[in-house]
């Protein structure tokens, strides 16, 4: 089919669909200017003193804050980046009725900044980070700013411990609560669109087998390992896609 083709296509699922559940990855937001981290220009093609998947993981940040800090407020704090065509229209499904919940990997908050609001955050968020002793909350400039500290480490301001981001490093296990609602929420749908993610990335990737709705709609720049299973595939950026259909 055409891209043409492919967008008629797509226009009828979603206008056919009253239960539709986004499952999106770093692709989302690469329109954003947020790098991903496996195309060729991501951060795991980045040179830096360790591999990117060592420094982001639990055992790096509780052996070595400093250099984890030093990496993760140069790659992974990302506060100038606006939403993009993609987290736009997805926030207006919302509001139209249509779509019930996100279910995302990025860490960035843009779907929430778009304005969606049923938002599962499988990886967690880069906006919200907490002390490790008192669970005291703290924002995404107390990390920048804690780069001046006498060790360069963010410490809470009320009890001297150290603050971590609310970020599922590797090693970490996912919020079971955050789970078990994507999961909920990708068995009700009747329409899934999985959008911007290899779906390499386990056990995020392992909850679209709960789809078992009518429709799978897959829009990504490369193939997947779930295309054959797709009711409707597009490879093409997926800012353009949805700015292709009317909601």
């Amino acid at each position: 089919m055409t891209f043409e083709e492919k967008i008629a296509e797509f226009q009828k699922i979603y206008d056919e669909s009253n239960n539709i559940v986004f499952f999106g990855g770093a692709g989302v937001s690469t329109e954003s200017g947020i790098p991903d981290f496996r195309s060729q220009d991501g951060l795991y093609n980045q040179e830096w003193k360790y591999p990117p998947e060592t420094i982001i993981s639990r055992t790096f940040f509780n052996h070595d804050p400093k250099e984890f800090y030093r990496f993760y407020r140069a790659k992974l704090i990302i506060k100038n980046a606006e939403p993009n065509a993609a987290h736009i229209a997805l926030a207006k499904m919302e509001e139209a009725g249509k779509l019930s919940a996100i279910v995302t990997q990025n860490i960035d908050g843009l779907h929430q900044k778009a304005g969606s609001k049923n938002v599962f955050e499988l990886h967690g968020s880069t906006l919200r980070n907490f002390c490790m002793n008192c669970r005291a909350p703290y924002g995404i400039d107390f990390i920048e700013e804690s780069k001046s500290a006498p060790d360069t480490l963010p410490h809470c301001k009320k009890c001297g411990g150290l603050v971590k981001p609310d970020v599922v490093l590797y090693e970490e296990g996912l919020n079971d609560a955050i789970v078990e609602g994507a999961i909920r929420s990708i068995q009700n749908a009747d329409t899934l669109i999985i959008g911007g993610t290899s779906l390499i990335v386990y056990p995020a990737a392992s909850l679209v087998q709960y789809f078992t709705g009518k429709y799978l709609v897959l829009i990504n720049k490369s193939e997947t390992s779930s295309d054959k299973d797709a009711d409707l595939v597009i490879h093409d950026s997926i800012g353009k896609v949805f700015s292709s259909i009317k909601i």
